[in-house]
């Protein structure tokens, strides 16, 4: 990778993100908590949340992730309330279509996810940009899991 390519991929406005991540921590009595890892970089994210009516109504995350994993999970974080599992689903897909397909940017409230569009290029840094919401949608999965239980 070239230093132009690196510079254009870690744009000051990823590292900012990455720097100010939302809802780092833990939850006092999560309904559910899942972690996901990348093996190509060791990159993972943990969440906890809680649901109420099948929309998220609590969330921590713990994320160990490179400035691009960090910023997608900045980005999610700061409109994750209330989201339901459709509606994160949904975002994953958009996510993932933008990055493999050179899909569209998700639609509002997720148009942050266009700072990440330059990794479009850079197959390896893909799954730590979607860690964050397939731990997300694994945590809902077992609280909803639990729920039917």
């Amino acid at each position: 990778m070239a230093d132009r390519d690196l510079i254009k991929l870690y744009s000051g406005r990823i590292l900012e993100l990455a720097s100010d991540i939302p809802y780092l921590g833990r939850l006092e009595a999560p309904h559910a908590a899942a972690r996901a890892r990348s093996p190509q970089c060791g990159s993972a994210v943990s969440v906890e949340l809680t649901l109420s009516d099948g929309r998220i109504s609590g969330f921590a995350q713990d994320v160990k992730a490179c400035a691009l994993g960090q910023a997608s999970a900045s980005i999610f974080a700061a409109q994750a309330m209330g989201r339901d599992r459709s509606e994160v689903a949904s975002l994953r897909d958009a996510v993932r279509a933008m990055l493999k397909d050179n899909g569209s940017v998700p639609p509002a409230p997720f148009g942050g996810y266009e700072v990440l569009s330059p990794a479009r290029e850079f197959r390896n840094r893909h799954a730590s940009i979607l860690l964050v919401l397939d731990a997300t949608l694994q945590a809902m999965d077992e609280a909803a899991g639990r729920a039917c239980a």
